[in-house]
């Protein structure tokens, strides 16, 4: 992929995590309640925290793909998990 590429790519990652992390309420009542995260992160907010943790990652992961760090990243953290060299 081209740098305009990345960067356009990893922007969008990176606005769609903003968006969730700030409109949490909008995401929340679109995509309804995460029975795992009531369960296990909190007793009413665990949904809430859950969409936040889940902009807060694709930020993290557009970040990386507009500098060029998408593919180190993916080998550093589930390459190694699905034993990929």
């Amino acid at each position: 992929m081209s740098l305009l590429g990345k960067i356009v790519v990893g922007g969008i990652v990176t606005a769609v995590g903003v968006f969730i992390v700030l409109k949490t309420d909008k995401v929340l009542g679109f995509f309804g309640r995460v029975p795992w995260a009531e369960q296990h992160l909190g007793l009413e907010g665990g949904s809430r925290l859950f969409y936040k943790l889940l902009g807060v990652l694709l930020c993290f992961v557009g970040f990386a793909v507009m500098t060029g760090l998408g593919k180190a990243l993916f080998l550093g953290t589930v390459g190694r998990l699905l034993f990929i060299n």
